[in-house]
Parts: structure tokens; sequence; C-alpha cells
């Protein structure tokens, strides 16, 4: 048996994303092999591919989310059975394949309700906006909060979630187009562009500013993010889109109001396999709900992964963009 998979030989641009094919692994002890029917797609990805984040080796299957029907499991495996429709999401890299072995406690149950292209699109981006609204800073009704790329995969559901909750929400989006998509997704206010953030939030706030902000965005808006934040307020950088935020001078966060700063990952919020199934069956339940809706704006063949890389790049995509192997 034979697996289809998109691997690089070399960091790089999208160009280094190469169709291949690869023997069919076999689970191990504690392991599972899953059938993708889809693979999501992250920006984590590419900084996987740039080499800004680190490959144990070369060549490598990029990837962190899949959603499948697992195929055979290893001695010991409790968690999943054969002909169970999964998802998950985190590492180890490798999802951009047909099929893959992974641990099998790193697996959850997809329900029935849930379709597989919604569940490979949600669980990154669903997990993380899970643990940044519900644990990292966990809002409370009435409060405002601001919100990066509130047209993305992780900003859109975060919108929705907060707004369920009863929050309200501050989105920056770089078109207005964006703005639209953000407001019909729970943003009560939209600001394009960050150039003159503080003044926007100033304004809306009547000076009272936010106790959070949640940037994926990075080295673009980590500045005029911390001018956002009330006096003890929380800093959450959880992406780079814009590129890495360069070193921090501590007093600076004095100087602005004795503020907090957070680099959070998934991969600690969920790395216990009792935290990833409650954090998992939170966001079921609130996709079941119609709290939040997953939106898989974009769809490429798993073959044009490429493309697809260069598309979230250009910040041509809205939503979530999932690849169909």
């Amino acid at each position: 048996m034979s697996t289809k998979a998109i691997r690089i030989h070399a960091h790089g641009g999208p160009e280094v994303l190469r169709w291949e094919d690869m023997p069919t692994p076999e689970p191990g002890s504690g392991e599972a092999l899953v059938h993708h029917e889809a693979v999501g797609l992250n920006y984590i990805d590419i900084y996987f591919r740039a080499g800004l984040y680190k490959i144990p080796h070369l060549p490598a299957i990029l990837g962190l989310e899949g959603a499948g029907v697992v195929r055979a499991v290893g001695e010991g495996v409790t968690e999943v059975a054969v002909g169970d429709r999964v998802a998950y999401a985190g590492g180890p890299i490798g999802a951009y394949a047909t099929e893959r072995v992974i641990a099998a406690d790193r697996l959850v149950k997809l329900p029935d309700s849930i379709d597989f292209a919604t569940g490979a699109a949600m669980m990154l981006q669903g997990m993380t906006a899970q643990y940044l609204i519900r644990r990292t800073y966990r809002v409370q009704s009435g409060e405002t909060v601001l919100v990066h790329a509130a047209a993305g995969g992780v900003g859109l559901i975060l919108c929705q979630w907060a707004k369920h909750l009863g929050v309200r929400v501050i989105g920056v989006v770089s078109t207005e187009a964006k703005a639209e998509l953000a407001r019909a997704h729970g943003a009560d206010h939209v600001v394009v562009g960050h150039q003159n953030l503080a003044a926007e939030v100033r304004r809306i706030t009547d000076g009272a500013m936010v106790p959070v902000v949640y940037d994926g965005v990075g080295k673009d808006t980590f500045l005029p993010s911390l001018d956002c934040l009330a006096p003890l307020g929380l800093m959450v950088s959880y992406g780079n889109a814009s590129g890495p935020v360069p070193p921090v001078e501590v007093g600076m966060l004095a100087a602005k109001g004795s503020l907090f700063l957070t680099r959070p990952t998934l991969a600690t919020y969920t790395a216990r396999r009792e935290d990833l199934v409650a954090v998992a069956n939170d966001l079921f339940a609130v996709v079941a709900s119609g709290a939040v809706n997953i939106r898989v704006n974009q769809t490429f063949p798993l073959a044009e992964a490429a493309a697809a890389q260069e598309a979230l790049e250009a910040r041509r995509t809205t939503g979530s963009t999932v690849l169909i192997p």
C-alpha cells in the first residue's frame, strides 16, 4: 500500500512543497492509522515550511490538523477503534498526507453532526479560540475585547464565541470586505488597518481601553496593541502572521500601565489528554448549538497545497481553508 503526501526537502517558499508517494505507515503501540478525509490549512504550516519553526528532520510532511476515519490501531490503544470518525490538531507535523499514523491519545471522536471538512477546519483554530477566551483570559459578559485578524479563521470563531458570551468585540481587519465579514460574525466595531488603532479604541471605549488584546498577527501589530490596553491589561500574542515580534523591553510594560504579556500555544493548553478532550468538547458544543459557525470558505486539492499556502500568505483567504486528499 502507498500513501500520497506533500513533503519538503528544504526550507523555502511554496515551491518546496512536493507531492510524493510514500509507503503507508503501520501503527505501533499506542498509535492509530487515520485515513484523512480533509486536512486543515493553517499559518503555522508556513512557519514550518519557511524554517521559522524548527522541524526535527528533513524531508518532512507538513500539517498539524486533520479529520478522517481510523483504519488500524496499534497495541494498547483504548481511546479510539477502527471505523471511528476522528479529528485532531497539534503536533507532531504530518497531516499533509492521505493517511498518517498518530498517537491515539491525540485523537478526539468527531460527532456525527460535524462533517469532515468542518472537523478539519475547526480543530486547530477552534481549540485555539477556546483556550484564548476560556483560559488564557476568561472573558466576562459586558467586557470589551480587541481581536486582530477578525476575519481570519481564529478571528471569526473568537468574534462569534465572545458575542455568544455577552462580550463586545472590536475587530481589526485589513480590508473593507473583511470588515463586513467580521461584523456578520459578531464584531460590534471593526477597525480597518492599525495605523490609528489606539485612538479608535479610545473613541469606541470612551477612554477606558480594553482588558485584553488577542493578536495573531505579530510584528506589525504588537506595539499598537499595547497602546490599546487598559492598566493591568493582558497582551495575548498567539501568532506571527506578519513576522515574529522583536525582543521586548520589559520596562515598556511598566510604562504602559503594568501590563501583562503572554505567548501561549495550543500544545501547552492541551498537553494532558483530559484537557484536550475538554477543549474539543467545549468547541463541539458551541458549534453543534449554532453559536459558532465554522466558515470553510476555500477548499483546495491536497496536491495543490502550494497554491493554498500562497493564497493564505497573500491574505486572499477568509475564514478557514481545507485541503482535500
